[in-house]
């Protein structure tokens, strides 16, 4: 994967007290806040939500038929151990009413701070708490002590603000985000199973064995058409053997843009890190119809060359710049959720580099030593465990090649995949039949389905009208490769 509060209150009122031993579901007792008792439930919205402990606002801002919160939320450096200090978590609050179910949302990365519904919450017409993950700016501890960025310390800070919104938001609560988002809120699952009533990811990796990478050359071997797959590899292929060209204008580029190249090494291998995400990138945000925009790399110049790269994996990502953003990102590919590495045998003899590891894309002074039974642990308890939960993949992301899987275990779970969809996959895009019946499970995990549903699951249908603005999808068309 290339490619994430203040008071007077006592630390220990504040935070509360954690188990030192608590690694798992069972041992994990984060330290519960106070809730919004505080409060009488005829105050305002916005009182109640302050009233909570360690919540602060940032600003309020319209959103038509909602209320929408920008906050923050004081969080445990460790929930391990509170005493180690605090920072400031920011978080969103759509809300539509207390008697709706919730959506906990989270993209993984960093926090949307405009009014967006994700399909869950329009679908179950529900409130929406959307998180910044910890370590992305600026939800980042001063300092970054990096080895509290894992996936169990990031299922604990959705576990706190959970329990603290939980007074006020007594409905039921449904998980949801897409690509790393998704990852998260099956992360959370695993680790706080009690807390959700249903989990939707969406396109979310599942990088078992991290040593262990032929799913993606298979799929890159056999997806969309042969015609569109020769393109790509042409175009790659051609790039490189232009190499000094391109280098030469890369130059240019970057010293007109101020761009450095510190993190990755040099320019020369991040020319090689861009123009290897070429064809993944390519199918993770375009569709097989989109193949007539590649060139001829026969007959392409070195400006049509340059501009394809650019528009599609894009050259200033592996710069200092650009990775800074994503450096928490990084870490966790390289200490935990793992990484792709694939071959790409038509550019034997061209590649001086092969796919980069994730070391190579974070600062050297920060340590990272990979955990290898982190993602196996997840996917053993997903396959045994899962209870309430819909996997929604794309056909045609290169990142649904390893899926999350349901074993023997698995209760009222489902894994549905988009046809022909890319990394943007959704419900709405499933034919008829799987498409009312995702829908069906979901309005009855919130709660809300209507009687109809209930004794006939092709009735289902969400329960808002769409709207432009608050359903915009998020799926950010970042030039690199990452989930």
């Amino acid at each position: 994967m290339r490619k994430a509060l203040r008071g007077v209150l006592s630390l220990a009122l504040l935070i509360g007290t954690v188990s030192a031993t608590g690694a798992t579901a069972g041992a994990a007792t984060a330290a519960e806040p106070a809730t919004g008792a505080g409060a009488p439930a005829t105050a305002d919205i916005k009182d109640r939500i302050l009233a909570i402990p360690g919540m602060s606002l940032i600003e309020e801002k319209p959103a038509a038929g909602y209320r929408f919160f920008v906050l923050n939320y004081t969080q445990p450096v460790d929930h391990r151990n509170p005493r180690k200090g605090t920072f400031q978590q920011r978080l969103t609050l759509l809300h539509k009413d207390t008697s709706r179910p919730t959506v906990f949302f989270t993209s993984g990365y960093g926090l949307n701070t405009s009014p967006r519904r994700s399909e869950p919450t329009a679908i179950i017409d529900g409130n929406q708490v959307s998180m910044e993950y910890r370590f992305f700016t600026p939800s980042r501890p001063a300092p970054a002590d990096w080895t509290k960025l894992d996936i169990w310390q990031a299922a604990s800070d959705q576990h706190r603000i959970h329990r603290a919104l939980k007074k006020i938001y007594d409905r039921k609560w449904i998980s949801t985000g897409g690509s790393k988002g998704g990852m998260t809120a099956t992360y959370y699952e695993r680790f706080y199973p009690r807390d959700m009533d249903g989990v939707v990811a969406y396109v979310a990796p599942n990088d078992v064995d991290n040593d262990e990478d032929s799913a993606y050359d298979r799929f890159l071997e056999n997806v969309g058409t042969q015609e569109c797959r020769d393109k790509l590899n042409g175009v790659q292929r051609e790039a490189l053997v232009r190499r000094d060209a391109l280098s030469a204008k890369y130059a240019a580029y970057a010293t007109a843009n101020n761009y450095t190249f510190n993190t990755i090494g040099s320019l020369d291998r991040a020319f090689e890190a861009v123009v290897l995400d070429y064809t993944w990138a390519f199918w993770q945000y375009s569709m097989v119809a989109d193949c007539g925009t590649i060139p001829d790399a026969k007959t392409a110049t070195d400006d049509e060359l340059w501009n394809s790269v650019n528009d599609i994996s894009g050259f200033s990502f592996y710069t200092d710049q650009g990775l800074s953003g994503y450096t928490p990102y990084y870490y966790q590919a390289g200490t935990e959720l793992g990484s792709p590495d694939v071959t790409q045998p038509h550019l034997k003899g061209l590649s001086r580099y092969g796919y980069q590891p994730p070391r190579n894309f974070v600062p050297r002074e920060i340590p990272m030593k990979f955990k290898k039974n982190a993602m196996k642990d997840v996917d053993r308890w997903v396959r045994n465990n899962a209870r309430q939960m819909m996997f929604v993949n794309g056909e045609n992301d290169p990142w649904s090649a390893e899926p999350f899987r349901l074993g023997k275990g698995a209760r009222d779970s489902f894994v549905h995949t988009v046809p022909g969809a890319n990394h943007g996959a959704r419900i709405d895009g499933l034919p008829a039949e799987q498409r009312a019946a995702a829908t069906a499970s979901i309005l009855k995990w919130a709660g809300v389905a209507p009687a109809p549903v209930q004794q006939d699951e092709s009735k289902a249908k969400r329960l808002t009208k769409a709207d432009v603005r608050l359903d915009k999808q998020e799926l950010e068309r970042e030039p690199t490769l990452r989930p």
